[in-house]
């Protein structure tokens, strides 16, 4: 029997479609985020995985109508993506196999149907986003989309009963994350058009946009592109007392997520201006490293 076959059992999912309904979530989250899917293999408790699996899929779909396409094509996507999503959860069944695991997850772990009503009454800033004038409107983005998006996965690694003080460490995690993505990304979101640092925060370093998409490398870019990561590693840094609130084994895993994510500004900080000539990612061994260590612990706790 394969470990995802174990995880599946462990999980209470026995039911032959609904087991290949899982099985197609996680290709998909392997597919898509290999790391984060080998990490969460490693690291969360068997029972806990294929749910998590699912949350992930769910968001990342979500992310994929969000992003995908001209504005109209995707408005219409999310419009359809949402009714499906909000018919099912009023009626308890559905054709489709991603939102047949999110209702079965949500039956495990009822808070997500909470977290689920956020993610969809708040999602569509996403397909508003066209860039911040101010910090504020980067604070209001991460609240209305970053956060909820985040919190489809992190409800089902933290404490059962409602705790402001994970969802405040989560918020803390997904500042620096979102920061350090629209930094690591700048090539990419300005071969779309769009940026994720503030007018506000270009001006204070005397750098405008032009600048950034003809890729000037002047002091100016390269003292913006230090303070935008320095400023999201503050965040991660601060984000490490997280794990300590989930009260739980999966704690592991969001230590992991969070050294990975300080691997990844320590890459980008070494990059500096050449990041508006593409983006980094964690090294593979340091990755590597974080993982067995906390693979280490887990097993030392369990």
């Amino acid at each position: 029997m394969t470990a995802w076959n174990q995880s599946l059992d462990a999980a209470g999912i026995r039911e032959p479609e609904l087991r290949r309904d899982y099985g197609a979530q996680r290709e998909s989250v392997a597919r898509f985020r290999r790391a984060s899917y080998l990490a969460a293999r490693l690291l969360l408790p068997r029972a806990v995985l294929p749910h998590v699996v699912a949350a992930t899929a769910v968001m990342h779909h979500g992310d994929n109508l969000l992003d995908t396409g001209p504005k109209p094509q995707r408005v219409a996507a999310w419009a359809s993506w949402e009714q499906a999503v909000r018919k099912a959860l009023d009626s308890g069944v559905s054709d489709d196999p991603l939102i047949r695991t999110l209702l079965h997850t949500r039956a495990a772990y009822p808070r997500l149907g909470d977290v689920v009503e956020e993610y969809l009454s708040t999602a569509t800033a996403e397909l508003e986003f066209a860039g911040f004038d101010t910090e504020a409107d980067y604070q209001a983005y991460v609240d209305a989309y970053s956060l909820p998006a985040f919190m489809l996965v992190a409800s089902l690694l933290g404490p059962e009963r409602d705790d402001e003080d994970f969802r405040a460490g989560c918020r803390m995690f997904i500042d620096g994350s979102q920061r350090l993505d629209f930094v690591n990304d700048l090539a990419e979101d300005l071969a779309e058009g769009r940026l994720g640092i503030p007018t506000e925060t270009l001006e204070r370093f005397s750098v405008t946009a032009k600048d950034l998409a003809e890729r000037h490398e002047s002091s100016g870019v390269r003292e913006l592109v230090e303070s935008q990561i320095e400023t999201a590693r503050a965040s991660l840094l601060a984000a490490k007392a997280l794990p300590a609130l989930t009260a739980n084994p999966n704690a592991v895993l969001l230590e992991a997520v969070i050294e990975i994510e300080l691997l990844t500004a320590d890459a980008a900080l070494a990059r500096g201006a050449q990041l508006l000539r593409g983006a980094v990612s964690p090294p593979v061994v340091g990755s590597l490293r974080v993982m067995l260590a906390a693979r280490r612990r887990a097993r030392k706790q369990r």
